[in-house]
């Protein structure tokens, strides 16, 4: 069985770039993927020591399986022309876990906030329309510990639920962590326990993130 949309969510798998040329200011768009407010600081610093000469790098990222976190950055452009459109183009997507910049180098004209909403979200977009994307699945991890003899209604279980074995340990008994599909966590912790009628132990863990 996959996991359900409530299990997964999407993200860019590699970086991208494109530019945008209007009324001769250069626009310079990026996408990286990153899961931390660390990276992405990395990520920004790293483009502004390159792009040195430039007016603005303005940024807008999104993070976490829920896509909970989020923040933009207009770099001295007029406020919410820069940072919310590439954020727009991010969201438009249904990405989480990417980072945009996009540096600025004037021209020397003027674009008025409507010119410079319309710059800043036609750059972003050309970088992601080209960036890779994958999906991942949100997993709750279980250690699970059964008597031998359980092995084969356990494996079929594991089958069942689309869950998969990271690690396999045997000792006087058999111990295995699963990672299962989210939505299918509550119902795999029943069956196990319903399944061996309390003779083994199914722990729970911290639920993680993995690529599909």
């Amino acid at each position: 069985m996959n996991g359900s949309s409530d299990d997964t969510y999407r993200v860019v798998a590699g970086t991208a770039r494109a530019e945008l040329r209007e009324k001769g200011s250069r626009f310079i768009a990026e996408v990286f993927p990153v899961e931390t407010e660390e990276e992405a600081v990395a990520a920004i610093e790293a483009v502004r020591r390159r792009e040195h000469a430039a007016t603005h790098h303005c940024t807008a990222y999104r993070l976490g399986p829920e896509g909970e976190l989020f923040r933009v950055n207009d770099d001295g452009e007029p406020s919410g022309t820069a940072g919310l459109p590439i954020l727009r183009q991010i969201d438009a997507r249904g990405l989480t876990n990417t980072l945009v910049v996009v540096t600025r180098y004037f021209g020397g004209t003027k674009l008025g906030r409507g010119g410079l909403s319309r710059a800043y979200s036609e750059a972003a977009a050309r970088a992601l329309d080209q960036a890779p994307v994958t999906e991942c699945i949100v997993t709750v991890p279980f250690r699970l510990r059964f008597a031998y003899a359980d092995t084969a209604p356990v494996m079929r279980l594991i089958e069942r639920t689309g869950a998969r074995i990271r690690a396999t340990r045997y000792d006087a008994e058999t111990e295995l962590l699963v990672e299962v599909p989210r939505s299918q966590a509550a119902a795999f912790a029943e069956a196990f326990v319903e399944m061996l009628a309390g003779r083994g132990q199914c722990t729970p863990q911290e639920a993680l993130p993995r690529s599909t």
